[in-house]
């Protein structure tokens, strides 16, 4: 068990996005009601969580930090993303990243295996949209290669489907509480026949400002090949990451997947995929029985031998894919085939062969709503994949300045109904360093998204999957005679 302490900049104690004011419709003396529609207005203060990137003393790890440019949002602000004092949890950092004016990226690095996790926090101007992104090389040793994560948002339940207990990987749950109080976290394991018994992973009690790192293997000594990972929080909240090592496949960070559902979507497996195994899990009682679709370039095909997977209540299914995109983009679609049962999903995706093989994961994903946000990309390194798994859709993708310089670039696609494309992305003129992609649905249906990047040496099969929800910019707000201020969670 790994502990690092943390520490918030100066003043940062709320950890939600926050509007300025909200308001209530009333009815008139008739009764009806007058209340307006509701309004979108940009968020006021957002957090970010990233867990400590690696425990590898060849690991090398930059930040990259962007925040769209929102019309409305608040012209003042402040935003910083830090590490604390260890002899002093409540002592201000030094901050790593330390974000320029919206709309222009800017990078912070680490190095070696006591890099810690880092929480930050972003107000007014630089709050709506605010995305910071990890990426750590791991040049040799098990999880060598290329590690990415989007920090995310502190929560009260996550879901990992796709973790191992196996010989040969080395998998970690990563929780960091960023409040003044301490949380009290539940860590349930699932394999192929249940529950995988443990009393460790009840009650554990993180401090706060402090980040826990717990080896799997050490919460359960059964070996299963495919686990699900639920956490779940009792009091406070936390940021949770499963970080997954394997001595022959390189590793990556599983991040956790769309709440359960009885559709699904896992946006972007790559063209290039030599193996892909799909994990399933369903938390209620019910078995699912789903119909597996890949949703193609040219349409949707379903898997020759795989048409469909049944999901016993309360177990772990993994099904292996083979070589399912055959060469060209793809986006796996779930769906019942009776009745609708919750489940929750990712697939592990491997690269390359034999000695250069890589691996990376894809959970489950929502769609990406009105606008999301990618903040580090590479020129010739970065794949867009894009889905409209219903109805067609027209997306507008806008390729920010680079940390170093250049101009922004725009262009607009057009994505067929039950299609995923691997676009062109827009690269800003006379780039120099990373840059950042806001991807915003202009019309039609919704759309999946995920960001591919590839590893500097073209002879290796380096990457790292993100999936792009909606950076959630903005947040609606009821018109009324009177404010109040809201908090949204």
């Amino acid at each position: 068990m790994k502990r690092t302490t943390l520490s918030l900049f100066a003043g940062a104690t709320a950890l939600a996005a926050i509007t300025g004011f909200a308001a209530v419709s009333t009815p008139d003396a008739t009764g009806a009601d007058t209340g307006r529609p509701a309004a979108r207005l940009p968020v006021e203060r957002t957090s970010l969580l990233c867990p400590a990137p690696s425990t590898s003393d060849l690991a090398e790890t930059s930040y990259t930090s962007f925040t769209p440019v929102t019309k409305g949002a608040d012209e003042k602000g402040r935003a910083a993303l830090a590490a604390g004092n260890p002899e002093d949890g409540k002592k201000t950092g030094k901050p790593v990243v330390q974000p320029k004016a919206p709309g222009t990226p800017v990078t912070g690095s680490t190095s070696g295996a006591d890099a810690p996790a880092l929480v930050g926090t972003a107000e007014g101007r630089y709050a709506p949209g605010w995305t910071v992104q990890q990426t750590t090389e791991v040049a040799a040793g098990t999880g060598r290669g290329l590690q990415g994560i989007n920090c995310t948002a502190p929560d009260t339940e996550f879901w990992f489907p796709g973790a191992s207990t196996a010989t040969g990987r080395t998998d970690y749950v990563h929780l960091t509480n960023p409040d003044d109080s301490a949380a009290v976290v539940d860590i349930e394991l699932y394999g192929k026949d249940g529950a995988l018994k443990s009393t460790v992973g009840e009650g554990i009690t993180v401090p706060p400002h402090t980040s826990e790192s717990l080896l799997l293997s050490t919460l359960s000594d059964v070996e299963q090949t495919d686990v699900t990972v639920h956490v779940g929080v009792r009091s406070g909240r936390v940021g949770a990451a499963v970080q997954a090592l394997d001595d022959k496949t390189g590793g990556d960070w599983l991040t956790a997947a769309a709440d359960p559902a009885g559709e699904l979507v896992l946006p972007g497996l790559p063209e290039d995929a030599t193996a892909v195994r799909l994990v399933l899990f369903t938390p209620g009682g019910t078995d699912a029985d789903l119909k597996v679709r890949l949703a193609s370039p040219s349409g949707s095909i379903t898997p020759a031998g795989h048409e469909t997977v049944h999901v016993k209540a309360g177990m772990t299914t993994g099904v292996d894919l083979g070589e399912v995109t055959r060469g060209e983009a793809g986006s796996l679609v779930l769906t019942p085939t009776g009745g609708s049962v919750p489940v929750v999903a990712a697939v592990r995706v491997v690269r390359g062969k034999g000695g250069e093989q890589e691996s990376a994961f894809i959970p489950a994903a929502d769609p990406l709503g009105a606008r999301a946000t990618s903040a580090d990309n590479r020129a010739k390194r970065t794949t867009l994949s894009l889905a409209a798994i219903q109805e067609t859709a027209k997306v507008k993708v806008t390729a920010s300045a680079g940390t170093e310089g250049g101009t922004t670039a725009t262009k607009t696609y057009t994505i067929r109904g039950g299609t995923t494309q691997n676009v062109e992305v827009p690269v800003p003129a006379g780039l120099k360093g990373a840059y950042a992609l806001t991807v915003e649905t202009v019309s039609g249906g919704p759309v999946h998204a995920s960001r591919t990047l590839t590893g500097e040496d073209d002879d290796v099969a380096s990457f790292t999957v993100q999936t792009l929800p909606d950076d959630r910019g903005t947040v609606s707000v009821p018109n009324a005679d009177e404010d109040l201020s809201v908090l949204q969670e």
